[in-house]
């Protein structure tokens, strides 16, 4: 299915099909359908979970988030502050991964 207004296929949720067709311009539209403005913690954890992905083609857990937040110095809760909507509904689409299975991120 190609979502129109991204320009890039989709499936029926809005998660890429396709990681590999991710862009931090396409993440900064992701973003503004759910009204968040992007800062610079924003980018640290769409890029961790970018960078996991590279090295393990699979989404990182969100216990790998976590702690990747406490050795940033945050706190857990401050991954739901970033991102209100969810690990999975917000960052792992707005990071480009594919729609997970299940709540795991595998």
């Amino acid at each position: 299915m190609m979502c129109s207004d991204l320009g890039v296929p989709t499936g029926d949720e809005g998660y890429l099909l396709d990681p590999a067709d991710w862009t931090e311009s396409l993440a900064e539209r992701l973003a503004a359908q759910v009204d968040l403005n992007l800062s610079a913690e924003h980018w640290q954890v769409i890029h961790f979970v970018r960078q996991w992905y590279e090295e393990h083609a699979v989404a990182p857990s969100g216990r790998d988030v976590t702690a990747f937040m406490k050795s940033q110095g945050a706190s857990r809760n401050r991954l739901f502050e970033l991102f209100p909507y969810g690990y999975v509904q917000q960052t792992c689409k707005i990071a480009g991964m594919k729609k997970p299975r299940s709540w795991s991120t595998g």
